[in-house]
């Protein structure tokens, strides 16, 4: 077989592969007579080579990918990922919904509004679909956070410290500090049962990516691996999955600062373990 032959087979291969994770992952068949657009970029690339790669889960990617179509504006995609997802199984209704809520934080609440309202039409599809009734979402209340303010600034201080690996806490009386970011960012959103932590954390570095927001990307990469939630090699993988569907020149900072904050983690780790090499 010749070289041109060769490119021909593994590109079909490819093709084919791409197929067959764009129907595992979205949960229906992929276009019958697809664009080029849709043919090179979305299934040879992005089903064949990103969806396929090994480290994170389909589960792990699934959050990445829902912040970033959710930002983008583009109303049909959010809709195939959130169907995508609940039906799948992969998240569950009450996964998906406090997924709204963190994105809401991260990203804004006009966007998350459709999120929101895209998940409910979704979920009731799905149970449409399969001549079941949608069941009643879960009570909010009792919540699991205090009522009490003071004990909400305690927990939201003690929460900021943990979540961002950091020694202090912005100043309380500052609003947008205090009510904000201690009383209900960290005092509620964080510690709130529906999400672990480290869905919380591949949910956030997406958001605070696509938002170009400097000094936040720094402070939650540096969290998520510091934490060691999310390791080096799954950092990598996350901003190679948010510059499938937020935009590589977006994961080129977004690499750059992971990169960085390696080092300086690796750096910190040493230090702590009385080392030098």
């Amino acid at each position: 077989m010749g070289t041109t032959d060769t490119a021909a087979a593994d590109a079909a291969q490819r093709a084919e592969r791409g197929r067959r994770e764009f129907t595992d992952v979205m949960t229906f068949e992929p276009p019958a007579d697809p664009s080029p657009t849709a043919t090179n970029g979305l299934i040879d690339f992005v089903f064949a080579e990103v969806w396929t790669r090994p480290v994170l889960s389909r589960r792990d990617r699934r959050f990445i990918t829902l912040s970033c179509v959710a930002d983008s504006d583009a109303e049909q995609p959010l809709v195939e990922h959130v169907y995508a997802a609940l039906r799948s199984g992969d998240i569950a209704i009450t996964e998906m919904r406090e997924t709204v809520l963190h994105f809401a934080v991260y990203a804004g609440w006009p966007k998350a509004s459709r999120f929101n309202i895209i998940v409910d039409t979704q979920w009731e599809r799905i149970h449409r679909e399969r001549d079941l009734p949608t069941p009643a979402p879960e009570p909010l209340l009792p919540l699991v956070t205090p009522s009490d303010p003071e004990e909400r600034l305690v927990q939201g201080t003690a929460t900021f410290k943990e979540v961002n690996c950091m020694p202090f806490a912005p100043d309380r009386d500052n609003p947008y500090q205090g009510a904000g970011i201690l009383n209900f960012v960290f005092g509620e959103m964080w510690v709130r049962p529906g999400l672990s932590m480290r869905a919380r954390r591949l949910i956030t570095v997406a958001c605070v990516g696509f938002q170009d927001a400097p000094l936040p990307i720094l402070s939650h990469v540096y969290a998520a691996l510091k934490s060691r939630d999310i390791s080096f090699e799954e950092m990598d993988e996350l901003a190679l999955q948010f510059g499938a569907y937020s935009g590589l020149p977006k994961a080129s900072y977004l690499s750059q600062v992971i990169s960085e904050q390696k080092a300086r983690v690796l750096q910190e780790w040493r230090a702590e373990a009385g080392t030098t090499y």
